[in-house]
């Protein structure tokens, strides 16, 4: 298989083919592939710097804003609960994410929506760093490990700590990677349960835009169960998911260097004005 970290630094077609797996057809016609430098400034109109790959499926289409920082692997911070409750459903670890409660700690932390007890879905909601950690732990290495590797998420590395190796640890993911992957759990495509799959997804939080929904997930990288209000600062948001427009979904992400508070609220802005600029909003 190829190296997906170089997917859109190579010539695209080959590569990112190699990286988004086809459903079967009988006949899979190559896929298109693009380089589209103008979705930079929507970025840079907001003093920042980030990088947006779509892969829009109908189309077979994948589309990147450059052809670096798209294919550079980092921390994947909260976007990792999306795999995390995956491997929870499939492992008993939470039956109903609705009805398994996970009780405070009575640890006070800087967000006040952690400091109370959570169902999978309300931890998701508020991004609950707290309760991840406490399921991953239950989950354990061994399991963790083999549950990576099934899903050839990012370099598979749970170095770090079983409860913060997304966090500060050893794994990184990079933005073709992160597409990959929520394109395999979307058309129920991992090697798990379909159940633990469809559930995965419809806990996702969803942000409706005209006749178009929008199932995502943010990441802070810098910021965990450690941190404190006016102390560490997150250095890179993510934000990645799909929006199903009709019959036409397509899949992305999206990352960008938080250099003031407002970046951090501007992440679905900024997605938003990507996914309408390539169609797919």
């Amino acid at each position: 298989m190829l190296n997906r970290r170089q997917a859109l630094v190579l010539p695209l077609a080959t590569a990112v083919l190699g990286s988004l797996r086809a459903p079967a057809r009988a006949t899979v016609a190559p896929m298109k592939n693009i380089i589209q430098d103008s979705l930079a400034r929507h970025f840079a109109d907001n003093g920042t710097a980030g990088t947006f790959v779509a892969y829009k499926v109908e189309d077979y289409t994948v589309i990147a804003s450059d052809a670096g920082r798209s294919g550079e692997a980092l921390l994947p911070a909260a976007t990792f609960k999306i795999p995390l409750a995956v491997i929870a459903l499939e492992t008993g670890v939470v039956g109903d994410p609705d009805k398994d409660v996970f009780a405070w700690d009575g640890v006070t932390r800087f967000i006040p929506e952690w400091n109370k007890d959570h169902t999978l879905r309300s931890a998701m909601a508020a991004s609950a760093v707290p309760v991840f950690q406490e399921i991953a732990r239950r989950v354990g290495a061994e399991r963790m490990q083999q549950s990576l590797d099934a899903f050839d998420y990012g370099n598979r590395d749970t170095s770090g700590g079983i409860d913060r190796f997304w966090l500060t640890g050893g794994l990184r993911i990079d933005p073709v990677q992160q597409v990959d992957f929520v394109d395999r759990l979307r058309r129920d495509a991992l090697p798990v349960s379909k159940r633990a799959q469809q559930l995965g997804r419809d806990i996702l939080p969803e942000t409706k835009v005209g006749d178009a929904v929008i199932r995502s997930k943010t990441g802070l990288v810098g910021v965990d169960d450690k941190t404190e209000g006016g102390g560490t600062r997150a250095s890179v948001g993510w934000l990645v998911g799909w929006v199903e427009k009709g019959d036409r979904p397509t899949v992305f992400a999206l990352n960008l260097d938080i250099r003031v508070e407002h970046h951090n609220a501007a992440r679905m802005k900024l997605a938003q004005a990507c996914l309408s600029e390539i169609g797919a909003l």
